[in-house]
Order: structure tokens, then sequence, then C-alpha cells
């Protein structure tokens, strides 16, 4: 294989950056190419096809191991596809022998599990995170609701989590590795220990983390959802300066009736409530969100309400999905609108998002904040997640910078070492 190449490659969510990282470690030397896929959308699951076609013209000689949530839950999709060794479920992807000796007459074969009776997480396996100056650690996997639109339950599986002591065990030899900022990761981030002796939750989970781990300079967590989070959730995400002013919804989307339709557990008001009592109790907040344009029976004035979500919720971060059916789901059986109008939508959700995002991030200016400086020492991410690039000379990746912002290029702030 080229030096350049990656043995892995994963697509799509942070959990599946995490897990493919986990899988590196696992596979170790063998020599095989390991494609880690995203079936959340139709989109997703084309560019998944794509990567593997790309690992194949890069390395032709190397056979292709597919995983992830699009060979789960599409499999004859790859295994016709050049290259294409075996293909194997969420469920065996950290097993090892599922990376073992490949043959031609193997060519093909496929190891799909039925995730839907898997009720244990996998054994944690500590990646190095090589090419990363934040490691990602999951805590939590597969979903237990059904989202109308959402197929990613059938690739993953019921809802389950990692218990807080191997949590912690893995945070602490993260840090010793010299790690400042920690993402923990999940499908339902605040189901955590519904399905354990149901005495600890994610608060009890990150207050474990912090108190434990005092070393540990920064932590994040990926996609909340409104209907959970309570007041000790909320109190750390509001009062622990080491949790950083970064939080992303799960919304979906801005109307009721709709979000009734995609059987969502919030409202409208709910989620707006939500978002200003964050902002109210931590300005400095920044908050993300995923939107959905164009689900099935969604109006104009369904999808106006959506783009005014940006403003009412304080959206500075807006993760924009055109709708995409997925065969099996209740929402695919709906009235489809057609695609002109939802790539239309779409694009008038991100014309709306990004103004919002460019007041904000010029409002910035002037301001002091620390950057997590990335690999090429130039570049990173400041405390609410904001792309930042330095304008002096490269500093040491995974030192955490104080700045000053100067301005903006694009989207990218500007900055400069503090004095």
């Amino acid at each position: 294989m080229s030096g350049a190449a990656p043995k892995v490659i994963s697509l799509g969510c942070r959990l599946n950056i995490a897990e493919g990282a986990r899988i590196d470690t696992l596979i170790g030397d063998r020599p095989v190419q390991v494609v880690n896929s995203c079936g959340v959308t139709q989109s997703a699951v084309k560019s998944s096809r794509a990567a593997v076609r790309r690992a194949h013209k890069n390395n032709p000689g190397l056979p292709i191991i597919v995983t992830g949530c699009a060979a789960q839950i599409a499999p004859g999709d790859f295994t016709k596809l050049p290259g294409v060794a075996r293909v194997i479920g969420n469920g065996d992807k950290f097993d090892a022998a599922a990376y073992g000796a490949i043959t031609p007459g193997q060519i093909a074969q496929m190891r799909v599990n039925d995730v839907m009776t898997v009720a244990r997480t996998a054994p944690q396996l500590l990646p190095s995170f090589d090419s990363h100056t934040r490691a990602f650690l999951e805590v939590q996997n597969g979903c237990d609701h059904r989202c109308t639109f959402c197929i990613i339950p059938y690739g993953r599986g019921p809802s389950r989590s990692v218990p807080i002591g191997e949590v912690v065990e893995n945070a602490q030899a993260l840090v010793e590795r010299g790690f400042k900022e920690l993402v923990l990761t999940g499908v339902d981030t605040t189901s955590y220990g519904q399905h354990m002796d149901g005495t600890a939750r994610l608060p009890h989970l990150i207050a474990a983390i912090l108190a434990a781990v005092p070393a540990l300079e920064r932590l994040r967590i990926g996609s909340i959802d409104v209907a959970e989070i309570d007041d000790a959730l909320f109190e750390l995400l509001t009062q622990e300066m080491r949790m950083m002013a970064h939080v992303h919804l799960s919304l979906q989307a801005g109307d009721d009736l709709i979000l009734k339709r995609m059987r969502r557990r919030h409202s409208r008001a709910q989620a707006v409530a939500m978002a200003d009592r964050l902002m109210t109790a931590r300005p400095e907040m920044a908050i993300g969100a995923d939107l959905i344009a164009g689900f099935p029976t969604e109006d104009a004035g369904a999808a106006a309400r959506t783009r005014a979500l940006i403003a009412d919720c304080h959206i500075r971060f807006a993760h924009i999905f055109p709708y995409s059916a997925r065969h099996g789901t209740p929402a695919a059986r709906m009235p489809q609108l057609p695609a002109t109008v939802i790539k239309a939508r779409a694009a008038a959700l991100r014309d709306v998002a990004h103004v919002a995002q460019r007041d904000w991030l010029q409002s910035l200016v002037g301001s002091a904040q620390s950057l997590l400086v990335e690999r090429d020492g130039q570049s990173g991410h400041i405390g609410n997640f904001a792309r930042t690039r330095i304008s002096d000379d490269a500093a040491t990746p995974g030192e955490i910078l104080p700045i000053r912002i100067l301005g903006l290029d694009g989207d990218v702030l500007i900055g400069k070492r503090a004095a």
C-alpha cells in the first residue's frame, strides 16, 4: 500500500470516525483496506460506494473489506464493486477474525449479522487517532427510537452503553497519550445508561470523567436530543468550563406537524425554549443543529418555519440534509415531494444558515479565544467550534493556544497569538 493511503476510510458521523480508528488499531499491519461506510442518506451510500472505487483505483492489489451502516443495511450494493473481498456487518466490525486471511475463493463473502439482536457494545479497543488532535470516545451505540425517516436503528441495532468505568479508563489513557480534548460520541448519546442499572445517565458519566481525569482540558459531546436535556446535563453544559461552549441539537424541523410526522419527541416551542435557556445561561454558547429539508408533506409554510428556526434557536452550525427516502422506513411510504422542490428548499435553508453563521463569526472579531491546533500547525477549532487559522508561525499540533481574533476569511476566523 502507498504510504499516503489510509488503511481505514471512515465516512459519516463522529461515531464512525471513532470506530474507524478502533478498526485501524485492530487490523494492524494486515494487507487490507477497510471502508467504514455511512448509510444515513442515499447520498451517503453513494459516497460510500465512491470511496470503495477510489480505494481500489489507488491500491488495486489490496483487497477491500466494507463495513459500517451502508454495508449493514444494503450489503448487495457493495459485493460486486471492484476490489471488494468481504462485506461485514456492524456487529462483526470489531471481530478480528472478520479481517483474517482472504483468498480468491472468498471474494464477495458476506458476514452481515442481525444487529437488532445486539445487546452489548463491542469491546473497547483504544485507538491511536494518529491523524487527529482530538480523540473521539464512543460511549453509546444504537437507538431505540423510530423516527420515521431514519434507517440507522436498522444499521446499528438497539441502544446500549459503555460502562462508566470503562469510559473513564479510556479517557484517562487518551489524556496520558497527550490529547487535551475528548469528544463523547454515540448514536443517541442522551440515552446513555438507560439500559444499564438505571442509576448512571449521561450527566453522571460526564461528571465522572471530569472528576477522574483532572488533566483533561476540554470535553465535548456529540449530537443530543432536546427532549432529554435534564437539569443535571443543562448545568454541566452551561456551568462547567471544561465543557466546551458548543452543543449540537438533533432538531430536524421547525414545524410541529412535520415533527409529529417525523415522530420526534419535542415541539418547536420546546426547542426554542431550550436554545434560549442555553444562550441565557452561557451567552458564548454556539448551537449546532441537524435539519431536514423537503420531508414528505412539507408545505411552503412548514419550510418557512424551519428556516426561521435558524434565528429562533440561535443556530450557528446547521447540518442540512435534503430529505432522502430510505426503503423500509415509514416516511418512505408518505407522499413524497418532487426532487426539485427538495433541492430548492435545502438550498434556501443553507442560504439562511450561511448568513446567520457569517454574522455570528463577524461578531467574534476582536474576542479572546483558545485554539486547539490541528496537525498542520496553523488551524483548528476554538472552544465554540468555529474554524480558525492563525496568522503567526506554525504552532505545535495538539497545543491549546490563547489567541485574539483579528478578522474573517470566508467562513474561517483569522487569529493571532495573544500577547
